[in-house]
């Protein structure tokens, strides 16, 4: 049985905080996956997609 689909709803201000930490200086990758998992989800994105991306 699979798992439901996940969905996120971020709003602008969040999305925002998301990106910016994507981009900084001395945020460890791992952190910087997880803030771009967040984000594609908040955009639709199904989950098998963003592990295949």
């Amino acid at each position: 049985m699979s798992s439901p689909p996940v969905r996120v709803f971020l709003s602008h201000k969040q999305d925002r905080q998301l990106f910016e930490s994507i981009k900084a200086p001395g945020v460890s990758k791992r952190a910087k996956n997880r803030a771009e998992v967040v984000r594609l989800s908040s955009q639709g994105w199904k989950v098998k997609k963003i592990a295949n991306n």
